[in-house]
């Protein structure tokens, strides 16, 4: 099967619109069109808009067009989550309506998946400016944590443009937030299941319409959602540096005073048994994480379903 023009039952492109007025005419001037060449489906899911977007979304419904709608603003998350579940097609793409994503950049990952088989491609923007130096500053402290905490192999988990295995998506979509912190999530799933997750390099445009509404709050949202992860998988991962870094701090205070005194100080011993019952509560959470791997159904690299 050609990259060039894909099987029409095996694209989708999901885009989530809120209050995106402003850059839509020109954005699905494009995207129409294109689509339509692949060809590939598009599902445009319009998450509570309240600046005209629903109406110039309701003309364009047609055969290969599905426009979705929540009646509330549900987040870009759920926005998101409402068009991959909605998916039929083998692989689904995810985009932004504000213009940034190239659409030549759908057929690079498009190709990219086809070549390696993989079951994620994320669309990379390794090497280019942020917008801000609060997002650059918040990209690599999100980075660091993933990276420190679940050993992730990935630079840009948050990029909003990345193709996915459908099935294996619509699996994973509960434990997905409806927050800025999907694009993470997902990610940081698929990577949690053993997936072949790779990254293609793209390229982003300026952003068309209203400003970005990105900020501290969606940074710890994601901050959030990455520990949350942690604890659903590997809680160990984070009850273990925190008795170690205890259990250092006990015994150099409890070697300061009985070089000095002879004696052992009580907040000393306090931190030593904080450290001991901080490991002991990280094991047992670890166990209870086992168990609800090896016992709930999981994404397999076949699509189908652990029947554990």
């Amino acid at each position: 099967m050609s990259p060039e023009r894909p099987d029409p039952a095996s694209l989708t492109l999901v885009v989530p619109v809120y209050n995106e007025a402003a850059a839509l005419p020109a954005f699905l001037a494009e995207l129409l069109p294109f689509a339509a060449a692949l060809p590939a489906e598009v599902i445009l899911v319009d998450d509570g808009s309240s600046d005209g977007s629903r109406d110039l979304l309701a003309a364009l419904a047609s055969e290969h067009v599905r426009v979705l709608r929540h009646k509330l603003n549900r987040g870009y998350g759920g926005a998101l989550k409402t068009g991959v579940a909605a998916a039929r097609t083998r692989y689904t793409i995810t985009m932004d309506a504000d213009g940034q994503h190239r659409l030549e950049d759908v057929r690079r990952l498009y190709d990219a998946i086809c070549r390696t088989d993989a079951d994620m491609v994320i669309g990379s923007r390794r090497g280019q400016k942020d917008a801000s130096l609060g997002r650059a500053i918040g990209k690599r402290l999100i980075r660091l944590l993933a990276r420190s905490l679940m050993s992730v192999p990935v630079h840009d988990l948050n990029s909003g443009m990345k193709i996915v295995d459908t099935r294996m998506a619509q699996q994973v979509l509960h434990l997905c937030p409806d927050t800025m912190a999907y694009s993470d999530t997902i990610a940081l799933l698929f990577i949690n299941h053993r997936c072949l997750v790779l990254e293609e390099p793209i390229q982003i445009r300026e952003r068309q319409g209203r400003p970005s509404t990105i900020g501290l709050r969606d940074a710890l949202a994601t901050v959030r959602a990455i520990i949350n992860m942690v604890m659903l998988f590997h809680p160990l991962n984070l009850f273990l540096p925190a008795a170690v870094s205890m259990a250092a701090l006990g015994l150099a205070w409890t070697a300061r005073c009985y070089l000095r005194n002879h004696v052992v100080s009580q907040g000393a011993a306090v931190l030593l048994l904080s450290a001991l019952f901080t490991l002991l509560l990280g094991l047992l959470a670890e166990q209870l994480a086992d168990l609800r791997r090896t016992q709930g159904p999981r994404p397999l690299p076949d699509g189908g379903r652990d029947p554990r």
